[in-house]
C-alpha cells in the first residue's frame, strides 16, 4: 500500500507548508496532499511549493465554486508546472457550507456530481466538454500543450457518490472509514478503483488525551449525515473512536487491517504534539 500525507496547512504561514512539503520529500512518502478548508488555495499551493519526485495530491476541492473548465485548466496547469503526476480530489463539500457560505443550491447533489464528472472528464484528456444539464453548462475545451491528465477521486462516504466514482472517476478519498466500512462497503460499492484512506493518526502513549483532543476538535463531524453513515458502518460511537492512536506496534497492526480491508493508499494526517507528529511521520514514511 503506497503513503502519502496531508500537509498541514491551518494557520500556517507558506514558508511553514513548504518546509513540511520538504521533509515529507525527504522522508520518502510518495504523494504531498493539500486540503482545501478555507485558507491557502490547495491547487495554486501545490503549483508553488517547489519540491520534485513526489506527487501532489488535493483532498478535496468542492465542486460548486469552481466551474469545471476552471478546474480543470487549474489542475492541468498545476501538472505541467510541477512535472509529476497530480491526483485532483474533487467533492461536494456538505449542504451548509454550499448554502450558507457560497449561496448555490445543494438540490441533488448527486446530479450536479454526475454532470461535473462527464464534464471533467474529458477536458483533462485534451478533449472538448459538451455538457448541457440540469446542473451545469460545459461546452468548450483548454489549450494545455504538454500537460498530462491528473487523475481524478471523489471525497465520498455515500453509497451514491461512491458509486458514481467508480463509473466516472479512478477512484475514491474516505475520512473516518475504518477497515469494515472500507472492506464491507468502499471497496464493493466503488468496484475497480483506487481506495484513499484518510486517516488521523498519532504514535504516541498518551492515548486517552489525544481521542480526547480529536473529540473537542472534530467531534461534530458524526452529526454530519454522510460522516454518521460511515461511522455506524464500522460500529463507531463517535469520531475519535475512529483515529489511529497508540503505539508503533499498534498503528502498524491498523494500518496493515486498512490495506488487508481494500485500502489501495494510506493518506496520513499526523496530529498530536511536534514530537509525536515527527514519530508518525517517521514510522509511515517505510
Amino acid at each position: 500500500m503506497r503513503t502519502g500525507i496531508l500537509i498541514d496547512e491551518l494557520g500556517v504561514g507558506f514558508d511553514g507548508i513548504r518546509a513540511q512539503a520538504r521533509e515529507a520529500a525527504k522522508l520518502g512518502y510518495r504523494t504531498l496532499w493539500l486540503a482545501q478548508r478555507g485558507g491557502w488555495d490547495a491547487l495554486t499551493a501545490l503549483a508553488a511549493l517547489g519540491v520534485s519526485d513526489i506527487e501532489l495530491g488535493t483532498c478535496v476541492v468542492p465542486t460548486y465554486p469552481r466551474h469545471p473548465i476552471t478546474m480543470a485548466a487549474q489542475a492541468l496547469t498545476v501538472q505541467a508546472a510541477s512535472g509529476v503526476p497530480v491526483h485532483l480530489g474533487v467533492g461536494l463539500s456538505h449542504r451548509h457550507i454550499v448554502e450558507q457560505e457560497f449561496g448555490y443550491s445543494y438540490d441533488r447533489p448527486l446530479r450536479h456530481l454526475r454532470e461535473y464528472l462527464e464534464a471533467l472528464n474529458p477536458l483533462l484528456r485534451g478533449e472538448k466538454a459538451d455538457v448541457h444539464g440540469e446542473a451545469l453548462t460545459a461546452a468548450g475545451g483548454l489549450n494545455t500543450p504538454g500537460a498530462s491528465r491528473p487523475a481524478v477521486l471523489v471525497g465520498s462516504v455515500s453509497p451514491g457518490s461512491t458509486r458514481l466514482a467508480g463509473e466516472l472517476a479512478d477512484g475514491v478519498i474516505t475520512t473516518w472509514a475504518g477497515p469494515r466500512a472500507i472492506g464491507e462497503f468502499v471497496a464493493p460499492t466503488l468496484g475497480n478503483g483506487r481506495v484513499v484512506s484518510g486517516q488521523l493518526i498519532c504514535v504516541t502513549s498518551e492515548v486517552d488525551e489525544r481521542r480526547s483532543w480529536v473529540e473537542e476538535t472534530y467531534g461534530a463531524a458524526a452529526q454530519v449525515p454522510a460522516y454518521r453513515s460511515i461511522l455506524d458502518r464500522d460500529g463507531y460511537a463517535r469520531v475519535s473512536d475512529s483515529v489511529l492512536v497508540g503505539d508503533e506496534e499498534f498503528v502498524r497492526r491498523q494500518v496493515k487491517s486498512l490495506a488487508d480491508a481494500g485500502a489501495t493508499e494510506l493518506l496520513v494526517m499526523p496530529f498530536g504534539s511536534p514530537a509525536e507528529q515527527a514519530r508518525t511521520r517517521e514510522l509511515l514514511a517505510a
